[in-house]
């Protein structure tokens, strides 16, 4: 594992943790274990106007949170669905 990759690994971590947290007590965190997580063919048809290219560069970029799962470049990259949807919602409209 490179250290890109720990570092993304770690700022998934995080973000899921910060998300299951923020402002919930314990007996909602116990109910909410689990976070839906997307391949990036599954986030380019979650949002719609977004290719798949386009989900890659937000990883690479740092502006979506993933882990990649399996070895080296070819793993799969898993995105978790609040935070691309997050990301998406408070993305400035241009127009």
């Amino acid at each position: 594992m490179t250290l890109f990759e720990r570092q993304q690994l770690i700022a998934a971590i995080t973000t899921a943790i910060e998300t299951v947290f923020d402002g919930k007590d314990k007996s909602e965190v116990e109910q909410d274990k689990t976070t839906e997580m997307l391949t990036v063919h599954e986030a380019a048809r979650t949002v719609k106007g977004l290719s798949e290219h386009t989900v890659r560069q937000l990883v690479a970029q740092g502006k979506v949170p993933s882990i990649r799962t399996g070895a080296g470049k070819n793993g799969k990259i898993l995105i978790p669905k609040a935070a691309l949807l997050d990301y998406c919602n408070g993305a400035r409209l241009v127009g």
